[in-house]
């Protein structure tokens, strides 16, 4: 597995999480999941053997957005909803820069749809964390293109009649070569996660559930809390059988093209099983899995699709060598002045 662009080969000094911290104070709520991702994150930098001035992190608006001034890198906190642009140019511009985009499930998927859907099947090398409260925190709790039907907020005071938008369906439909789901409250597959869409060639999705304990608090609890989250959540993991419950005694097989819940024992055993493959070129069982909950099943929780396509910086680049070779060096000033020009008196 090929690392992201990682510099100029110089040998890269021993960095710690406090060579990622910035000294500006940290302004989101006590409690708030950003928090652990950030945390996650400044512990994971120093680990991926990246010269440190090789970072760059965008974000565009809200709450998570601020993400950028917290961490000891370069970035920027860019416009709303067009990080994703910034950073595809940022990646084209320099390749050997390793670029991450900050967003918020406002600020990806209403203003900044477009882009999200166009940076996913263009396929630069960039790392998405996007950052899913259901909510719109920053301006304080109206809801959001992820909010559920029937969500009430101040903005939606008789419960929200629009359908959410599910981010991983939308990052498979538009053929995204790294698509993954984890949570806040799970440190440790939040950082394998993260560790997993850096290692990935070409653009990664994280979608990482968050809790917004001001405005959207317990939205997650039924995948977190210790009782129920066995139960309600299925570990995705790569050759493995699909399996999950409090006593891996459930598994998921495959009923003609309908995903079916089912109990180990009699009837069936882990051999009846669907087996997860994160590297089939089709996406369609993929696709299958982002929608086991409309089936009554759990929440798929990890790498849904880690498949190899070119990536967009190299294809420019490509493309710009091949020209060069068949007509020679270009001359900006004779193409201002070719063709039909005027005078502006």
């Amino acid at each position: 597995m090929k690392n992201k662009g990682n510099g100029n080969g110089r040998a890269v000094s021993q960095l710690t999480k406090a060579d990622f911290t910035s000294s500006n104070e940290v302004r989101w709520c006590p409690g708030c999941g950003d928090y652990s991702i950030l945390s996650q994150v400044q512990k994971l930098l120093p680990t991926l053997g990246v010269p440190k001035e090789n970072f760059v992190f965008v974000s565009g608006i809200g709450c998570s957005s601020r993400f950028p001034y917290y961490l000891d890198t370069y970035g920027f906190h860019s416009i709303h909803g067009r990080a994703l642009p910034i950073a595809t140019g940022v990646k084209v511009a320099n390749p050997d820069l390793s670029v991450w985009v900050i967003t918020g499930d406002g600020d990806a998927l209403s203003i900044g749809g477009n882009h999200f859907i166009h940076a996913l099947r263009r396929n630069p090398d960039i790392n998405i964390l996007l950052f899913n409260n259901r909510i719109y925190g920053l301006t304080k709790g109206q809801y959001s293109p992820t909010s559920e039907m029937g969500k009430v907020t101040k903005s939606s005071p008789f419960g929200s009649v629009e359908q959410p938008i599910r981010p991983v369906n939308v990052a498979l439909a538009a053929e995204a070569s790294f698509v993954a789901r984890t949570i806040d409250r799970w440190p440790h597959h939040l950082s394998e996660m993260i560790k997993k869409a850096f290692d990935h060639k070409g653009t990664s999705l994280v979608e990482i559930y968050q809790n917004c304990n001001i405005f959207n608090d317990g939205a997650f609890f039924e995948y977190t809390e210790k009782d129920v989250k066995d139960d309600n959540t299925l570990i995705l993991e790569d050759g493995k059988p699909l399996l999950f419950g409090k006593d891996n005694d459930k598994g998921v097989i495959l009923d003609g093209v309908t995903p079916k819940m089912v109990k180990l024992g009699d009837k069936y055993s882990e051999k009846d099983l669907l087996v997860h493959n994160e590297k089939e070129d089709s996406p369609i069982m993929a696709n299958i899995l982002a929608n086991i909950e409309f089936y009554g099943g759990p929440l798929p929780l990890g790498v849904f699709r880690s498949v190899e396509r070119p990536c967009y910086e190299d294809m420019i680049e490509d493309q710009i060598e091949d020209v060069i070779n068949k007509n020679g060096e270009g001359d900006i000033q004779k193409l201002l002045s070719s063709g039909y020009t005027w005078t502006v008196n």
